[in-house]
């Protein structure tokens, strides 16, 4: 493939819109047609944003010859049927996070992309942002030494909707799936290994989902992980790595930063500051673009069997925590 990637995107909601405005800071890449169950939402949607064709069904789009690559941003528990739609139509998918409900849902989609051989990531944008680039950089020139424990929170406060999908069990919503796959999937990018011991609490709430939760993981070595998340409780949103020799601060929200500040011991502080290009999202889309164009089926940054394993990680959470929703039971 080479030339402009020419992007689907599949559900319309805020987490598209933003997909959309990253879009449009990437020359290298075009929004060619987008998707609602809704045809007057998609020709809304795609007349604000330059889309050549609007689609009234998920179908129509995954069945379009002039789409690359479609963002799947329906969800949570859409993500397993719109990704393999997309895939066993030929499309290379990039789909929101949590990528899928639980791990089963993503063993089985991710099958069906090894199956197909179509590209397939989860868009876990944090990971591609300047900011996080260069602190994977320090920690791999062992500027703090060896990282030895993670610190992040991701909390926000919703008013209580229960037909809206952050309140309701059968959309698997609550803090963890929504912004606490952020410090999770933080502290596997810091350790890169799975925890060998998860433990923690939440206060599941009248709607039975997690309004909020606090984890503890443990990894080899005695390196260990404190996070939270929530729904229902505002958290400076914060992370910090602390290493034998030193810290790496991102500063809040870091999951969307351009701030970070490394402190090594006995050396003055260095703070950095990285803007990125659009909103942040242009980022791991212009990822995905360059994996297409090199031919790649995943993507090193976010390879499929980390995401496996991070959701491995979040069934492990919920378990502890004695939450569950009812696609866990199918």
């Amino acid at each position: 493939m080479s030339g402009r990637i020419r992007w689907g995107i599949l559900g319309l909601g805020n987490i598209a819109r933003k997909f959309a405005e990253g879009l449009q800071a990437l020359p290298e890449a075009e929004l060619g047609a987008v998707a609602s169950r809704s045809k007057e939402k998609a020709q809304a949607f795609g007349g604000e944003f330059g889309a050549a064709r609007c689609h009234a069904s998920y179908e129509a789009l995954a069945e379009d010859p002039a789409i690359d690559a479609v963002y799947v941003a329906t969800p949570h528990p859409m993500h397993r049927p719109n990704t393999i739609l997309c895939l066993k139509a030929g499309k290379a998918v990039l789909c929101e996070k949590p990528f899928m409900v639980n791990r089963r849902e993503a063993d089985e989609v991710v099958a069906v992309a090894r199956a197909e051989k179509r590209f397939l990531m989860e868009a876990m944008w944090t990971r591609f942002l300047p900011i996080v680039v260069q602190t994977r950089a320090w920690i791999a020139e062992g500027r703090i030494g060896e990282p030895r424990m993670v610190q992040a929170d991701f909390g926000f406060r919703a008013a209580i909707n229960e037909d809206g999908r952050l309140f309701s069990p059968k959309y698997a919503g609550g803090g963890l799936l929504d912004v606490g796959v952020y410090c999770v999937s933080l502290a596997q990018m810091v350790f890169g290994e799975a925890p060998d011991r998860v433990t923690g609490l939440a206060d599941i709430g009248a709607t039975k989902v997690d309004e909020q939760g606090a984890m503890i993981l443990g990894y080899s070595r005695g390196r260990l992980a404190v996070l939270s998340s929530a729904v229902r409780t505002n958290t400076p949103q914060d992370a910090v790595i602390l290493g034998s020799e030193g810290s790496i601060r991102l500063h809040p929200p870091f999951w969307c930063g351009t701030r970070a500040t490394l402190s090594v011991n006995g050396k003055e502080s260095e703070d950095v500051t990285l803007p990125y290009p659009g909103n942040g999202y242009t980022c791991e889309a212009a990822a995905v673009g360059g994996c297409l164009r090199a031919g790649r089926l995943e993507c090193d940054v976010m390879p499929l069997e980390e995401t496996l394993s991070i959701m491995t990680t979040l069934d492990r959470i919920r378990a502890a925590w004695g939450l569950s929703y009812p696609m866990d039971k199918e």
